[in-house]
């Protein structure tokens, strides 16, 4: 089981599915930060206070942020994939063979169809 914080652009109907998978997961928008336009270092900060992995469609951001800084406890970062069921069974699989995630940038890609 993994803690994630999604940003606010990370598509809920993912989320719930981690959820169901036994993932806890709080999104940007249940802990009050979204339609603020927070920075994503202050995201990468609000995630590493709250000891959880950082799990988000917005890739450049994040991958840079990574190699400026791997103290954190993970980063995901996905390409959108609107097949939810495969997006989320994806997820679980990668950060399952990476755990723990702490300092570890993992790349969940959609498949070539």
């Amino acid at each position: 089981m993994v803690r994630f914080y999604t940003d606010e652009q990370f598509p809920f109907p993912v989320v719930e599915l981690l959820r169901n998978l036994e993932h806890d997961v709080l999104t940007a928008q249940e802990a009050g930060n979204s339609g603020q336009g927070i920075p994503d270092e202050a995201v990468l900060a609000f995630a590493i206070s709250q000891e959880r992995a950082v799990l988000t469609i917005n890739r450049d951001d994040f991958i840079r942020l990574h190699r400026f800084n791997s103290n954190h406890f993970g980063i995901v970062v996905c390409t959108n994939n609107r097949n939810w069921e495969q997006f989320a069974a994806r997820i679980d699989e990668a950060v399952t063979r990476e755990e723990p995630l702490s300092g570890k940038l993992i790349r969940v890609v959609r498949p070539v169809n």
